[in-house]
Protein backbone atom coordinates (compact mmCIF):
# COMPACT_ATOMS: atom_id res chain seq x y z
CA UNK A 1 0.00 0.00 0.00
CA UNK A 2 2.91 2.61 0.64
CA UNK A 3 4.10 1.64 -2.43
CA UNK A 4 1.25 2.18 -4.16
CA UNK A 5 0.72 5.58 -2.42
CA UNK A 6 4.40 6.42 -3.38
CA UNK A 7 3.91 5.84 -6.91
CA UNK A 8 0.78 7.66 -7.38
CA UNK A 9 2.63 10.51 -5.75
CA UNK A 10 5.76 10.74 -7.97
CA UNK A 11 3.62 10.10 -10.89
CA UNK A 12 1.40 13.42 -9.53
CA UNK A 13 4.44 15.33 -8.95
CA UNK A 14 5.51 14.16 -12.60
CA UNK A 15 2.43 15.61 -13.83
CA UNK A 16 2.57 19.05 -11.72
CA UNK A 17 6.02 19.61 -13.17
CA UNK A 18 5.06 19.19 -16.79
CA UNK A 19 2.26 21.37 -16.38
CA UNK A 20 4.59 23.86 -14.77
CA UNK A 21 7.09 23.47 -17.89
CA UNK A 22 4.01 23.97 -20.33
CA UNK A 23 2.71 27.11 -18.37
CA UNK A 24 6.00 28.66 -18.56
CA UNK A 25 7.03 28.27 -21.89
CA UNK A 26 3.39 29.80 -22.53
CA UNK A 27 3.95 32.73 -20.21
CA UNK A 28 7.57 33.45 -22.50
CA UNK A 29 5.82 33.65 -25.65
CA UNK A 30 2.81 35.72 -24.10
CA UNK A 31 5.69 37.99 -22.66
CA UNK A 32 7.43 38.62 -25.41
CA UNK A 33 7.72 42.04 -26.49
CA UNK A 34 8.94 41.47 -30.49
CA UNK A 35 6.37 38.92 -31.85
CA UNK A 36 4.35 38.03 -28.67
CA UNK A 37 0.99 39.54 -27.05
CA UNK A 38 4.17 41.85 -24.87
CA UNK A 39 4.54 43.42 -28.55
CA UNK A 40 1.09 44.01 -28.92
CA UNK A 41 0.12 45.50 -25.09
CA UNK A 42 3.66 47.97 -26.05
CA UNK A 43 2.42 48.85 -29.25
CA UNK A 44 -1.49 49.55 -28.08
CA UNK A 45 0.37 51.70 -25.16
CA UNK A 46 2.51 53.74 -27.11
CA UNK A 47 -0.80 54.54 -29.61
CA UNK A 48 -3.08 55.31 -26.39
CA UNK A 49 0.03 57.82 -25.73
CA UNK A 50 -0.37 59.46 -29.49
CA UNK A 51 -3.56 59.70 -29.03
CA UNK A 52 -3.83 61.35 -25.68
CA UNK A 53 -1.24 63.72 -26.99
CA UNK A 54 -3.99 64.44 -29.77
CA UNK A 55 -6.63 64.45 -27.91
CA UNK A 56 -5.18 67.75 -25.61
CA UNK A 57 -4.22 69.32 -28.68
CA UNK A 58 -7.82 69.07 -30.20
CA UNK A 59 -8.94 70.14 -26.80
CA UNK A 60 -7.14 72.62 -26.62
CA UNK A 61 -7.54 74.32 -30.42
CA UNK A 62 -11.37 73.56 -29.50
CA UNK A 63 -11.31 75.96 -26.31
CA UNK A 64 -9.55 78.43 -28.71
CA UNK A 65 -12.23 78.15 -30.73
CA UNK A 66 -15.40 78.26 -28.67
CA UNK A 67 -13.64 81.53 -27.31
CA UNK A 68 -13.45 82.96 -30.42
CA UNK A 69 -17.28 82.44 -31.13
CA UNK A 70 -18.19 83.34 -27.65
CA UNK A 71 -16.63 86.79 -28.53
CA UNK A 72 -17.84 86.91 -32.36
CA UNK A 73 -21.56 86.07 -30.82
CA UNK A 74 -21.41 88.96 -28.37
CA UNK A 75 -19.96 91.41 -31.02
CA UNK A 76 -23.08 90.40 -32.95
CA UNK A 77 -25.87 90.84 -30.65
CA UNK A 78 -24.47 94.23 -29.67
CA UNK A 79 -24.59 95.22 -33.04
CA UNK A 80 -27.84 93.45 -33.55
CA UNK A 81 -29.27 95.99 -30.71
CA UNK A 82 -27.77 98.52 -32.79
CA UNK A 83 -29.33 97.98 -35.99
CA UNK A 84 -32.37 97.58 -34.17
CA UNK A 85 -32.33 101.16 -32.43
CA UNK A 86 -31.61 102.27 -36.02
CA UNK A 87 -34.64 101.15 -37.02
CA UNK A 88 -36.24 101.98 -34.58
CA UNK A 89 -35.51 105.60 -34.86
CA UNK A 90 -36.48 105.13 -38.56
CA UNK A 91 -39.90 104.94 -38.02
CA UNK A 92 -39.94 108.44 -36.17
CA UNK A 93 -38.79 110.24 -39.41
CA UNK A 94 -41.63 111.68 -42.03
CA UNK A 95 -42.00 109.66 -45.29
CA UNK A 96 -40.54 111.81 -47.87
CA UNK A 97 -42.76 113.16 -50.84
CA UNK A 98 -42.88 111.94 -54.04
CA UNK A 99 -41.24 113.95 -56.39
CA UNK A 100 -43.69 115.15 -59.51
CA UNK A 101 -42.74 114.78 -62.89
CA UNK A 102 -42.70 117.79 -65.13
CA UNK A 103 -45.69 118.04 -67.11
CA UNK A 104 -43.93 118.34 -70.53
CA UNK A 105 -41.69 115.27 -70.28
CA UNK A 106 -43.15 112.75 -73.01
CA UNK A 107 -43.16 108.90 -71.30
CA UNK A 108 -41.97 107.81 -74.57
CA UNK A 109 -38.86 109.05 -74.08
CA UNK A 110 -38.21 107.23 -71.21
CA UNK A 111 -38.82 103.65 -72.87
CA UNK A 112 -36.12 104.93 -75.23
CA UNK A 113 -32.62 103.31 -74.71
CA UNK A 114 -30.05 106.83 -74.67
CA UNK A 115 -27.80 107.10 -77.42
CA UNK A 116 -24.40 108.27 -77.35
CA UNK A 117 -23.00 110.13 -79.88
CA UNK A 118 -18.69 110.47 -80.27
CA UNK A 119 -17.38 113.07 -81.74
CA UNK A 120 -14.27 113.74 -83.08
CA UNK A 121 -11.93 116.82 -81.34
CA UNK A 122 -10.34 119.01 -84.20
CA UNK A 123 -6.75 119.78 -83.30
CA UNK A 124 -5.77 123.39 -83.39
CA UNK A 125 -2.98 124.92 -84.65
CA UNK A 126 -0.79 126.78 -82.69
CA UNK A 127 -0.81 130.36 -84.12
CA UNK A 128 2.95 131.83 -84.83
Amino acid sequence: MDLIADILLVAGSFGAAVYCYVLAARLKRFTTLESGMGGAIAVLSAQVDEMTAALDKARGAANGSAESLAALTARGEEVTRRLELLVASLHDLPEPKPAARPAEADPAEDDRRPRFVRRRRETMEAAE
